[in-house]
């Protein structure tokens, strides 16, 4: 039984709130849902001592409204300044350019995810595809007879990409890649792929006028949760909490 000065989160709450807090194990759901409510829990004790109107329901769905009351009451969360703005720009000039755009056609040799003697068998046909390739064989011919890709109707051809249009493991291997045939198989999800890079368009440096608004709800965003985080740290130590051991730097809510 966890209580949080000397009130109690029953077990069965815990339980309910897991559903909210995926995770890889069921242990790991566990300790997230703990921690929630231990926290929610701390806000609401916090709250009704400063008299602000509370539910006395640790779980109720008002409990986001005496939260955020609670927050602008308590926590002192500057805005971020042109002069911030400005740093953040200029410290980070990749972050701001339109997506590079590749003209991009590849051969894919499908296998599920979870099959791994399939997979260990593409990647053996995959690079024995790439020295035929090499070897100059034509790439369209060898998509419309290996490709297992609809594009393969069209030598392969997937067109004219830009960043977010293709699954994340691939779109990190083929956007940092030259033009040409990219020495090595790409791996994703559904399975190999074969890739040639027809062209490549980089992108194009966004004035500062055009970001400003997007770096400033950016930095306001981070300071607001670290100094959120902060303030559920101090509320944390002054507590008496049993029946968990509350790791606030490793938290996943301290992040």
């Amino acid at each position: 039984m966890i209580t949080v000065n000397h009130t109690q989160i029953p077990e069965d709450k815990v339980l309910a709130e897991m559903q909210y807090h995926p995770a890889e194990t069921r242990r790991e759901a566990m300790f997230k849902a703990a921690e929630s409510l231990i926290i929610v829990e701390l806000f609401r004790q916090r709250a009704k001592a400063l008299g602000l109107s509370v539910s006395d329901d640790t779980v109720e769905s008002s409990d986001e409204d005496f939260i955020e009351a609670l927050i602008d009451k308590e926590v002192d969360i500057p805005e971020a300044t042109e002069e911030d703005c400005r740093q953040y720009f200029e410290a980070n000039p990749a972050k701001f350019e339109t997506s590079p755009l590749l003209e991009v056609k590849h051969i894919l040799l499908a296998v599920p995810k979870e099959d791994d003697a399939g997979r260990a068998e593409a990647k053996v046909r995959a690079d024995a595809l790439i020295d035929i390739l090499k070897g100059g064989a034509d790439f369209g011919k060898l998509a419309r007879r290996e490709s297992a890709c609809p594009s393969k109707e069209t030598g392969g051809s997937l067109g004219q990409l830009s960043k977010g249009q293709t699954v994340p493991e691939f779109e990190r291997q083929v956007f940092a890649a030259e033009p040409g045939l990219m020495p090595r198989p790409v791996e994703s999800r559904y399975g190999y792929h074969l890739v040639y890079i027809e062209r490549k368009i980089p992108g194009r440096p966004l004035p500062y006028e055009e970001v400003a608004g997007q770096i400033a709800e950016y930095l306001n965003e981070k300071v607001r949760r670290k100094a959120i985080a902060q303030y559920i740290q101090v509320l944390i130590s002054e507590a008496r909490i049993e029946g968990y051991d509350f790791q606030v730097d490793g938290s996943p809510l301290m992040q």
